[in-house]
């Protein structure tokens, strides 16, 4: 969970993270997503004490609060002043022992016509692949941090999945980890994304629910 907080900060530019009783702070300055609060607990040990006193002291829109549990338990702590994604997310591992080998990508070439290009800007590394017509396909990016690192903004367009897109991204990001002697990768995924990640050897760690203040 700590893995992810510091792999995430780098990934997306945001502030370091700022101590809490309750776990931490992080500023984003973007409207819509000003500052986010995480929890510092996984599961049962999430205390619902706790969560009451992070969403008590937000009194601004656009504060996020992140808590690895159910979205069906975290919401009855929160009021109607949060808006509560219906859908979980979840926290995901995977130990790394050895790159995969081509063929496990289910492709060893791109597709005819498509084009990947992988490069790394201020310690994160992002891959992305475009069309045919030169439009966007499939990315993603890590954030190596030590030993750990976080896969982070994995999307495939609608139009070109089922192609294999979505597994070279996450090769081509394992294998950047692991030579930088990374050895082990987090991500917080979708349900959509959990099916992927888990084909690929990952393992689901924990669930985690993403709500928003909407204001007072």
């Amino acid at each position: 969970m700590q893995a992810w907080v510091d792999g995430w900060v780098v990934s997306r530019g945001a502030a370091p993270p700022v101590p809490e009783p309750w776990g931490c702070t992080i500023d984003m300055g973007m409207d819509g997503h000003v500052t986010r609060h995480v929890l510092g607990a996984l599961g049962d040990a999430v205390d619902e004490t706790n969560v009451r006193k992070a969403a008590e002291a937000v009194t601004g829109a656009g504060i996020w609060l992140k808590v690895f549990r159910d979205p069906a338990v975290v919401g009855d702590w929160l009021g109607a002043d949060w808006w509560i994604d219906p859908e979980p997310g979840y926290l995901m591992t995977l130990p790394l022992t050895r790159p995969p080998a081509p063929e496990a990508d289910g492709l060893r070439t791109l597709p005819d016509g498509y084009r990947q290009r992988t490069w790394s800007r201020g310690g994160v590394v992002r891959t992305m692949i475009a069309a045919p017509d030169g439009s966007w396909a499939a990315r993603g990016q890590l954030a190596p941090t030590g030993a750990t690192a976080v896969a982070d903004q994995i999307a495939t367009s609608p139009g070109h999945r089922r192609r294999g897109l979505g597994t070279l991204v996450m090769h081509t990001l394992q294998r950047a980890a692991l030579e930088q002697g990374v050895e082990r990768c987090v991500l917080a995924g979708t349900p959509e994304g959990r099916a992927l990640y888990e084909s690929l050897g990952w393992t689901v760690s924990g669930m985690l629910t993403s709500a928003r203040f909407t204001g007072r």
